[in-house]
């Protein structure tokens, strides 16, 4: 992320929540938007005014829910995770050991992200210089990633040991996927890092 341009952080104030069927569908035009405009150019040269453009929305509308480009990519990471969330609950990985399943996991969600390596950097790069008291949508992203990893583990009850493991997993994942996007790690050596990292962190992961 050397040398990169960040999103600015608009004004402080919460973001509007869609109400009705038409505000739910407008929602997910804008993410859409916003998505296929972070594949196709970097986070600095996408401008609010095309998103709200390729939505079909009005831009007050497009800052209504999204006061800034940083509330925007976090919110479609947000969406990202669901996806891949989704996706895992319709083909879960089998396995009697949870590192090997949560392993698992992260490498297909790393293969994922990297398939669209522009988008992805823009949202590491929005969530990474979000505060959650300003952009609360950056929580959904920890709390939906550590439920697909407690899914993949099978776990319904964590211990505190578990949470702590988890939570330096994910941000070793986070750390290792930036790498990648960066080219100053190759991707088999990525997949190596998510299994050391699996082994050693969660090394004492209970099933219960």
């Amino acid at each position: 992320m050397m040398g990169a341009t960040l999103p600015r952080i608009a004004e402080v104030r919460d973001a509007a929540e869609p109400s009705s069927d038409e505000q739910r569908a407008r929602h997910v035009r804008m993410l859409e938007a916003a998505a296929e405009l972070g594949t196709e150019k970097e986070l600095s040269r996408v401008q609010m005014h095309e998103v709200a453009k390729r939505a079909g929305v009005a831009i007050g509308t497009l800052y209504r829910y999204f006061p800034s480009k940083t509330h925007l990519f976090v919110a479609v990471m947000v969406e990202q995770i669901d996806q891949i969330g989704a996706s895992f609950a319709r083909h879960q990985v089998q396995s009697d050991n949870p590192q090997d399943a949560v392993y698992e996991v992260l490498v297909r969600a790393t293969r994922g992200l990297l398939r669209r390596p522009a988008l992805s950097t823009a949202m590491l790069q929005s969530s990474s210089t979000a505060n959650v008291a300003t952009v609360p949508d950056v929580g959904k992203i920890d709390r939906g990633f550590r439920q697909i990893i407690l899914d993949a583990a099978g776990i319904e009850n964590p211990t505190e040991e578990d949470n702590t493991g988890l939570r330096l997993l994910m941000q070793l994942w986070f750390g290792v996927i930036q790498s990648c996007l960066n080219g100053r790690i190759s991707i088999p050596d990525a997949e190596y890092d998510i299994r050391k990292g699996c082994d050693l962190l969660l090394v004492n992961l209970s099933r219960h």
